[in-house]
């Protein structure tokens, strides 16, 4: 299969290019686009072949659920029943934005790959002009994973898409990089108090500041299929091993000598106040009291380490707050739980 990359500008009209993509959504194909968190792999959630065929081109594991794509918020009412007022009052503060909300699903209208036969379905209005012209010019819903091999950092740049699925998928849709660089938050309607099953980009402060105390539930066990993405697998990994570390200067060099020593090349990952001559290679991911930038950049630089020789990576625990608590989520997925400490292991 050959994968054809179409050029999008947000501001210009592009009819043929997004004509095209359309045609091969509605005959079954997929078509990785980009949303304001990260670029998605897109097909017809309503089509049961075109959903099975996202799992096939990232190697998914087959019972964790897909989050469907819509581009307004009157579709809700087409796929979900019922609509709490708790979630209608999230869709009206943070839609479109990086924003899932789980419902109860309406029996018969999604494909059961999608839900993997939980009964809910996670449903959200990206915030982005491509995302949305493609969706309304479609005018059906997309389940839409982030566009990448299973496992594997998410793409936030159509090149880190064809990196992974050059081949796997007929086209890919370049809107240039995504803004919040990680995955919606997903929040489950479903449940009193409604929980957050995965942080993202609108942070639980700001939802508790809408509809009041939220939960948090961010893990699925190893027996039970998981009820968000996010939950149950390794997520999030390039191709060495990752190790979270303190953000302290000396505690990085020292690792990184320790490492060395045992004839490893090391990448450090961290703020750029942290930058420092000792690893082998350092990718700045911005000011650490700007977790936003964090987190923009989170990806770029875990894919940038697929680029060299470094076999071991060590990653800059972030504040557990705001957005923080999206990115350290993310990296203890990558990591697998390993932290460093002075015996290296803890």
């Amino acid at each position: 299969m050959n994968t054809h990359i179409v050029k999008v500008d947000k501001c210009v009209d592009n009819d043929e290019s997004y004509q095209q993509t359309v045609d091969c959504l509605r005959n079954g194909g997929l078509v990785a686009f980009p949303t304001e968190t990260v670029y998605g792999l897109g097909a017809l959630a309503t089509d049961p072949d075109a959903t099975k065929k996202v799992f096939e081109a990232k190697g998914r594991p087959s019972d964790n659920p897909l989050i469907v794509h819509i581009g307004t918020k009157e579709e809700v009412s087409l796929y979900a029943d019922p609509i709490p007022a708790s979630a209608s009052e999230l869709m009206d503060a943070f839609w479109p934005g990086p924003l899932t909300l789980i419902f109860h699903e309406k029996p018969g209208v999604i494909a059961k790959s999608v839900t993997v036969g939980k009964g809910t379905v996670g449903l959200r209005m990206p915030d982005h002009p491509v995302a949305l012209r493609l969706l309304r010019l479609l005018g059906g819903p997309l389940a839409a994973p982030s566009a990448n091999r299973s496992g594997k950092p998410s793409p936030t740049k159509a090149s880190h898409v064809a990196q992974d699925m050059d081949g796997r998928i007929p086209f890919i849709l370049d809107g240039g990089a995504t803004g919040v660089g990680v995955e919606s938050t997903v929040i489950d309607m479903t449940s009193t108090p409604p929980a957050i099953l995965r942080p993202g980009g609108i942070t639980a402060e700001m939802i508790e500041a809408v509809i009041g105390p939220v939960r948090s539930e961010t893990s699925a066990a190893e027996s039970e299929a998981p009820r968000a993405p996010g939950m149950k697998y390794k997520h999030y990994s390039p191709n060495a091993p990752v190790w979270l570390i303190e953000p302290n200067g000396e505690t990085i060099d020292n690792a990184v000598k320790s490492f060395s020593a045992d004839s490893h090349k090391v990448a450090v990952i961290g703020p750029d106040e942290l930058t420092t001559d000792v690893p082998d290679w350092y990718f700045a991911t911005g000011k650490r009291a700007d977790l936003s930038q964090l987190a923009s950049n989170l990806y770029d630089a875990l894919r940038a380490c697929d680029g060299t020789a470094a076999d071991i990576i060590l990653a800059v625990e972030a504040p557990l707050e705001g957005m923080g608590i999206a990115v350290m989520n993310r990296l203890n997925k990558a990591a697998d739980g390993k932290r460093y400490s002075v015996d290296k292991f803890q």
